[in-house]
């Protein structure tokens, strides 16, 4: 306990101070009058010294960048001194003819209400459910590196029993990528905060000195001695910790399934996807995609994706913000995007965010990682069928970096090599390359562009070559106008083409062509506006340019006419607004609006039909044309963008969502399964656009400890206006292709269940779901009713679907993994009787798909078999053995039928019949 001598004293002795300053500044204040226009404050400091008759005491590296505009008559020496530094870090002291002034400094002639009381420990922080948070020191043996002091606003009297708000950004100091999920707090433990998806922070600290630390796994740990004299913002850069631990498992969004609002959201852990044995060893994003609840494919090697009921146009799929087309090599087996340049993959069959729009069922959001920017990395594999290399290299250290990735199949070679005569003839290879730029131009700006390109080219026959290609230019520009408000940028480009060259017979040989280009512009812009409110808003507009085939003669003996269909246009709006609402520590809310709207534009002519009856060429009463860029026709609405999270305890949840959607671009195949050579049609006078409404309900729940999620989700969806086709439709070269369509409504439900388990020696996943989709193609016209106008199952509709991957990691070198899939069977339409009509007998077929191919099921078995994890080696490396199909099911792709001698024989087809084993050899340098 302090003496009651030295508190007298102490307070004899400032008292005294106090006085004689006051008594001094009384005796001896000036008043003042002078100009300043843009002056800076050092040189309007001393002319102020001089008309004040005082001496000033500073140092000068204080009154740097600071320039003064302002009047002043007859002013006290007093405020023309408040003014001069009001937006600065200085204070003053008068005191017998001198002025001090202080850099953060401030003297004080008043003293505290509580100078004399005893201090007493700061109280602590709790949480919602009146705890005190718990923090776990994953790295109590590496030593805290501490950086330099940094003093937060302007020392001002009578603020020290106030708290202020200390407010920020954490980065990786290699990528400049947001750090999410990282905890900084005093060193007692009495304030903390936790940063957010964009790695932002907001801390509330006393006055004066405190003393932070930071915590994130697998980044250093600083501490940061901070003054708080006022509000303001830190932003800071962490550098990656390289100690070598035993097992480190980095998770940023650890609990985000159960407690973000969005439902029907999958996310592909892109590390993972090397263990998993997949067709000819080749790493495969998509295709592990499929492995998911409520993703699916028609079949085995099949281009495309079905969601949730959906057809396979109706899912958008984004590589770095731009729309890729065809999103598959080789017929399907292999996707076009390259896994060793893939940062992460987010699927969302459900709450689709209000920014996206133009499909029903599912959005595929791509990002490609940026580059390393402090040294040069690469990664690589060779495989039976395909060589793939990726390079990180930094362009400006810390700053900005460039990744490259290019893969190519040399199955041309292999082809040729075989003893098959009809495959020595055949060709079929592909390669794609991707470039991504990105640069921190400083803590608030930032740019990245990305340019990707593929290239298939395949003849399955000696006589017919089929190329298509896939292009995308992509532009984002990122600002930060504070920490609570962001703008991006976004300039897009998307090209989708192909091309038949058939030489064969020498009177009908041709060239034919088809072209699609996509140009957007998008504002995506983000406001916090408070712990509660979180708003997400923008417009964008998006103009479709089809080409939709010209044929070409080749040689002059050729038969074939040349023509070319009229290129189609539309462009396509929207503005959006969502808020994502924090009701109460359970509830909370992303309610979103999207509205969109389309206009389909000339120049073109468009064909009216007579109504009651079929259209045809004969039903045309009216062919109208429109000039360049004339409206053709009008369609949008409103898209309700609602879903919600209600927290039945700390690892338990329930979320529920509402998603109307509109696409006004439609894909036309008389296949099973989407092809390359499909093409898209535009809705315009006489096709309307298709609408969905889905209503999903979902489950959560996490065991704590154990790193082992749980989700059952519930949806429904309904469709309308969804396009089809007549039998035997001509969908190619057709200037009047609205004849051969139909459009109809659907309905889509299911049930998904899913466990993961995530980490530990063994992991993987199980997922099952039970669906159904179907479609009704009514009409009060006969010919354009499909069985009897009642609901039959969609070409994709499989009711049981059941994945299960897993991984046993045997020693730090060795591991095992399998992949097991079941899928019932997808509908067919199959003969079922023979009739005689006009003297030749007839097939009798049932219903549109009435019946189903069998049942398909595999097994695949890998070994990892990693290198030496020495430090120093040029190269890591790791071989993937596996063997696809192990059982050898002879799963049908396709039956189909056919009449010898007058009986009808049925034949299947498919992709693997036998086990097809793989060696894949990985490194990274």
């Amino acid at each position: 306990m302090k003496s009651n001598f030295s508190v007298q004293y102490r307070f004899f002795a400032i008292a005294i101070f106090l006085f004689t300053t006051a008594v001094s500044f009384a005796q001896n204040d000036t008043h003042i009058t002078v100009t300043f226009n843009h002056t800076p404050l050092k040189e309007a400091v001393l002319k102020v010294e001089t008309l004040s008759n005082k001496t000033f005491y500073f140092d000068e590296t204080w009154l740097k960048g600071h320039f003064v505009t302002k009047d002043f008559k007859n002013e006290s020496l007093r405020t023309v001194l408040d003014d001069l530094f009001s937006n600065t870090n200085i204070n003053y002291v008068l005191k017998d003819g001198k002025v001090i002034l202080l850099n953060n400094t401030y003297v004080y002639t008043l003293l505290p209400t509580d100078f004399f009381n005893e201090a007493k420990p700061d109280e602590k922080e709790f949480d919602d459910n009146n705890n005190a948070p718990i923090f776990q020191e994953e790295y109590a043996s590496n030593a805290i590196q501490t950086r330099k002091l940094v003093t937060i606003g302007k020392q001002t009297p009578n603020a020290a029993n106030k708290t202020y708000t200390l407010s920020g950004v954490f980065k990786n100091a290699k990528t400049g990528e947001p750090l999410q999920n990282l905890s900084i707090s005093t060193t007692d433990r009495s304030k903390y905060a936790v940063t957010d998806s964009e790695g932002r922070y907001s801390i509330r600290l006393p006055y004066g000195l405190n003393k932070l630390e930071t915590n994130l796994l697998g980044f250093e740990r600083i501490r940061q001695d901070v003054v708080m004299y006022g509000d303001g913002s830190l932003n800071i850069e962490l550098r990656e910790n390289t100690e070598s631990l035993d097992e480190v498992v980095v998770k940023s969004n650890k609990d985000a399934n159960v407690r973000d609002a969005v439902v029907g959201v999958t996310n592909i852990n892109i590390e993972s996807v090397k263990t998993i044995p997949l067709v000819l060893g080749e790493r495969d994003i998509l295709k592990v995609a499929t492995t998911m609840p409520g993703i699916k494919t028609a079949g085995e090697g099949s281009s495309g994706f079905n969601v949730r009921g959906g057809r396979a146009d109706q899912n958008l799929i984004l590589l770095d913000d731009a729309v890729l087309y065809n999103p598959s090599h080789f017929l399907g087996f292999f996707s076009a995007v390259n896994p060793f340049t893939t940062g992460s993959l987010e699927i969302y069959k459900a709450s689709i965010p209000a920014e996206y729009g133009g499909r029903l069922s599912s959005v595929f959001d791509i990002e490609t990682k940026s580059g390393d920017m402090e040294k040069f990395k690469g990664e690589g594999s060779v495989g039976p069928i395909t060589a793939n290399l990726a390079v990180e290299v930094p362009v400006v250290k810390g700053k900005a970096s460039v990744i490259a990735g290019f893969r190519a199949t040399y199955s041309d070679w292999i082809l040729r090599s075989l003893d098959e005569e009809e495959l020595k003839n055949s060709e079929a290879s592909f390669y794609d390359g991707i470039v991504k730029y990105k640069h921190n131009i400083d803590s608030d700006n930032s740019i990245q562009g990305t340019v990707y390109y593929s290239k298939d080219r395949f003849s399955i026959t000696s006589d017919s070559i089929f190329d298509y290609n896939n292009r995308l230019i992509s532009l984002k520009y990122g600002h930060n106008f504070s920490d609570k408000s962001r703008a991006e940028v976004i300039f897009v480009n998307s090209q989708y083409e192909y091309g038949i060259n058939y030489e064969a017979d020498a009177n009908q040989d041709f060239d034919f062509g088809y072209q699609l280009n996509e140009y957007q512009a998008k504002l995506n812009l983000s406001y916090k506006i408070n712990k509660q409110h979180k708003l997400s808003y923008g417009v964008s507009s998006k103009l479709y340019a089809i080409d939709p085939g010209d044929i070409e003669p080749i040689g002059i003996n050729s038969d074939v006419q040349p023509k070319t269909l009229d290129r189609e246009k539309g462009l396509e709006s929207a503005i959006y607004l969502s808020d994502l609402f924090e009701v109460n520590k359970n509830l909370l809310l992303d309610v979103g609006l999207r509205y969109s709207f389309y206009a389909a534009l000339g120049e073109a002519t468009q064909n009216v039909y007579k109504e009651g009856v079929p259209k045809s060429e004969s039903s045309i009463v009216e062919v109208k044309t429109y000039d360049k860029n004339e409206v053709i026709e009008t369609y949008g609405g409103p898209e309700y963008r609602i879903s919600a999270r209600y927290l039945l305890g700390s690892d338990f949840s329930v979320k529920a969502g509402f998603n109307r959607t509109i696409q006004y671009l439609h894909l036309l195949s008389t296949n099973t399964t989407q092809s390359p050579t499909d093409i898209w049609k535009l809705s315009d006078l006489n096709i309307a656009p298709q609408r969905a409404n889905q209503y999903s309900l979902g489950f959560f729940k996490n065991l704590p400890g154990k790193d082992v999620e749980f989700s059952l989700e519930g949806y429904y969806k309904t469709m309308t206006d969804l396009l089809d086709y007549k039998i035997g439709a001509q969908l190619i070269l057709n200037d009047k292709l609205e004849t051969e369509l139909l459009q109809g409504e659907g309905k889509a439900y299911g049930i998904e269940f899913l466990v993961k388990k995530n980490a530990g020696k063994f992991n993987g996943y199980l997922g099952y779901s039970y669906s159904r989709s179907q479609v009704k193609l009514d009409s009060q016209l006969m010919q354009e009713r499909v069985n009897n106008g009642e609901f039959f199952p969609a070409n994709y509709d499989k009711p049981h679907d059941f994945s299960l991957v897993a991984n046993y990691k045997l020693t730090k070198r060795f591991s095992f993994s399998g992949n097991f899939t079941y899928q019932t069977g997808r509908p067919i339409t199959y003969p079922i009787g023979r009739y005689v009509f006009a003297g030749e007998e007839q097939v009798l077929y049932s219903d549109r798909n009435q019946f189903r191919i069998p049942d398909y099921y595999r097994l695949d078995l890998g070994v990892n078999i990693e290198g030496s994890h020495k430090l120093k080696k040029l190269a890591h490396s790791f071989i993937n053995i596996s063997v696809y199909n192990v059982l050898g099911r002879n799963n049908p792709y396709s039956v189909f039928f056919v009449n010898e001698a007058g009986e009808i024989k049925a034949y299947k087809t498919s992709i693997f019949s036998v086990p097809v084993p793989t060696i894949t050899y990985n490194f990274k340098f």
